[in-house]
Protein backbone atom coordinates (compact mmCIF):
# COMPACT_ATOMS: atom_id res chain seq x y z
CA UNK A 1 0.00 0.00 0.00
CA UNK A 2 0.95 3.20 -1.09
CA UNK A 3 2.16 6.16 1.70
CA UNK A 4 0.47 9.33 0.92
CA UNK A 5 2.90 12.22 0.03
CA UNK A 6 3.41 14.24 2.97
CA UNK A 7 2.68 17.47 3.19
CA UNK A 8 5.21 20.80 4.31
CA UNK A 9 3.38 22.79 6.29
CA UNK A 10 3.23 26.42 4.99
CA UNK A 11 5.75 29.07 6.43
CA UNK A 12 4.52 31.76 8.79
CA UNK A 13 5.23 34.92 8.14
CA UNK A 14 6.30 37.81 10.27
CA UNK A 15 3.49 40.00 10.74
CA UNK A 16 5.87 43.29 11.59
CA UNK A 17 7.59 41.98 8.46
CA UNK A 18 4.87 42.18 6.44
CA UNK A 19 3.68 45.60 7.60
CA UNK A 20 6.72 47.07 7.10
CA UNK A 21 6.59 45.52 3.71
CA UNK A 22 3.19 47.42 3.01
CA UNK A 23 4.21 50.33 4.48
CA UNK A 24 2.28 50.91 7.59
CA UNK A 25 5.15 49.60 10.45
CA UNK A 26 3.81 48.44 13.72
CA UNK A 27 6.21 49.64 16.11
CA UNK A 28 6.57 47.36 19.23
CA UNK A 29 5.82 48.80 22.54
CA UNK A 30 5.41 47.50 26.10
CA UNK A 31 3.00 49.93 26.18
CA UNK A 32 0.94 48.33 23.35
CA UNK A 33 -0.87 45.42 25.82
CA UNK A 34 -3.19 44.50 23.16
CA UNK A 35 -0.52 43.72 20.09
CA UNK A 36 1.85 41.88 23.02
CA UNK A 37 -0.93 39.38 24.40
CA UNK A 38 -1.28 38.02 21.09
CA UNK A 39 2.46 36.38 21.59
CA UNK A 40 1.71 35.46 25.01
CA UNK A 41 0.14 32.44 26.38
CA UNK A 42 -2.75 31.87 28.69
CA UNK A 43 -0.26 30.30 31.22
CA UNK A 44 1.61 33.99 30.49
CA UNK A 45 4.43 32.55 28.59
CA UNK A 46 6.01 34.45 25.88
CA UNK A 47 5.29 32.08 22.47
CA UNK A 48 8.03 30.68 20.64
CA UNK A 49 9.08 32.15 17.07
CA UNK A 50 8.31 28.63 15.03
CA UNK A 51 4.73 29.19 16.90
CA UNK A 52 4.20 33.18 15.97
CA UNK A 53 6.27 33.33 12.84
CA UNK A 54 8.07 35.89 13.77
CA UNK A 55 11.45 36.83 12.75
CA UNK A 56 14.22 36.73 15.03
CA UNK A 57 14.97 40.36 15.43
CA UNK A 58 11.37 41.01 15.94
CA UNK A 59 10.72 38.05 18.26
CA UNK A 60 13.75 39.37 20.40
CA UNK A 61 11.84 43.26 20.24
CA UNK A 62 8.37 41.49 21.51
CA UNK A 63 10.22 39.54 24.20
CA UNK A 64 12.01 42.20 25.85
CA UNK A 65 8.81 44.70 25.27
CA UNK A 66 6.87 41.93 27.44
CA UNK A 67 9.53 41.53 29.78
CA UNK A 68 9.25 45.46 30.20
CA UNK A 69 5.54 45.49 30.20
CA UNK A 70 5.55 43.11 33.02
CA UNK A 71 7.72 45.21 34.91
CA UNK A 72 5.32 47.79 34.99
CA UNK A 73 3.12 45.74 35.98
CA UNK A 74 0.92 45.84 32.79
CA UNK A 75 0.83 42.29 31.76
CA UNK A 76 0.98 39.39 34.34
CA UNK A 77 3.89 37.27 34.91
CA UNK A 78 2.11 34.11 35.22
CA UNK A 79 -1.69 33.55 35.30
CA UNK A 80 -3.97 32.70 38.49
CA UNK A 81 -5.31 29.78 36.85
CA UNK A 82 -3.64 25.96 37.83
Amino acid sequence: MAKPPIRKPKKKVCIFCAAEKHGRSEPIDYKDTTLLRKFISDRGKIRARRVTGNCSQHQRRVASAVKNSREMALLPYTSTAK
